[in-house]
């Protein structure tokens, strides 16, 4: 089923620019695809250790400011910044993860909101660097390039991050590696007196998922090509990442993959109708209290459990028989009898 999932997913993102009717769909379509790299880089922290980050939000920023400044101030060709960037970020995120991963719930999701304010207080003020609240231009990677094309091109660059970091987090899944993070998830403290090292594990897991952050978050800098603070260090970034999260499922593969897609498709809808209102935010609140009561597991999980359910209901060897079924089982037994 992954294999088989993978494909389409493959397929879709192969035949997307293609049927987008016009350069906004197709922009559109890059910024879902953005939600969900930055989801399934969320799952790898979220998924595996069942720590909830809402900081996430400002390791996307801090990829798309280094990025931008390693092209700006260090002239890096533009790509090679993205890698620089990415391991910096990752770099970073040692220091930050030996601090925020010695607490663990509710803790963990203040510090986790404490990053992002302080990160957006120092690129608001640190303005002969970052451009304050000017924000910073980032060149265009490719100038000569009209901009649907420019939007195709990084729609497969997106794709590509994407396909990378499903088959990181399943390669993990799979490992020895991920039953330690699992084991932390369901309970860290038995699982460190079994002799799990779950300090060093969460701290790894944090490394590689700051490190995808901060790709999609270069990638968004050279696409865009224009970064304010505001918007890059926001907590309501991290709050849409878990509800993307949560929605599809955090413990499966692609459940990050579906919730970007509806709320990223709902998101960029009610941009259109109903401009800069907070209509979004209530509507995003409405849908995150509705999975939390309802399927607090997340879409695809509670689906491939009502299936499981239906096919054991089929396959069960206990047969309903009504009244008037046994009444004539009986009669036909007792003519066979007779005769």
């Amino acid at each position: 089923m992954p294999l088989a999932a993978g494909a389409v997913l493959i397929v879709a993102i192969a035949m997307f620019p293609s049927l987008a009717p016009n350069p906004y769909i197709l922009s559109s379509g890059v910024i879902v695809l953005n939600w969900a790299v930055l989801a399934t880089a969320w799952n790898f922290v979220g998924g595996f250790t069942g720590y909830i980050s809402l900081g996430h939000g400002a390791l996307a920023g801090l990829g798309g400011y280094a990025t931008g400044l390693l092209i700006t101030k260090a002239d890096l060709p533009s790509f090679v910044a993205l890698i620089v960037a990415a391991v910096l970020v990752a770099a970073l995120a040692v220091p930050i993860g030996f601090a925020a991963l010695r607490v663990r719930g509710a803790s963990f999701v203040i510090v986790s909101i404490a990053l992002v304010l302080i990160l957006l207080l120092v690129f608001q003020s640190w303005s002969s660097v970052t451009g304050g609240s000017r924000g910073l231009v980032v060149p265009r990677p490719f100038p000569g390039m009209l901009r649907p094309e420019h939007h195709r091109v990084f729609f497969f660059l997106y794709g590509g991050l994407l396909l990378l970091a499903l088959a990181t987090w399943w390669l993990l899944d799979r490992s020895r590696f991920g039953m330690g993070l699992k084991a932390i998830r369901e309970d860290e403290d038995k699982a460190e007196s079994l002799g799990t090292p779950t300090f060093a594990y969460k701290l790894t897991v944090f490394v590689v998922s700051a490190a995808f952050t901060a790709l999609a978050g270069g990638l968004y800098a050279l696409w865009f090509g224009d970064l304010d603070p505001v918007f890059q260090f926001s907590v309501l970034t991290g709050s849409y990442i878990v509800l993307m999260a949560l929605l599809g499922g955090v413990r499966n593969l692609y459940g990050p993959v579906l919730g970007a897609i509806v709320v990223g498709v709902a998101l960029e809808y009610f941009k259109v109708e109903f401009g800069n209102t907070p209509l979004h935010l209530v509507t995003t609140g409405l849908l995150l209290g509705l999975v939390v009561m309802f399927m607090p597991d997340g879409v695809i999980p509670s689906l491939t459990a009502l299936v499981k359910r239906l096919r054991k209901r089929e396959d069960s060897s206990i047969r309903e028989v009504t009244a008037a079924d046994l009444a004539e089982q009986r009669k036909r037994e007792r003519e066979a009898a007779n005769s």
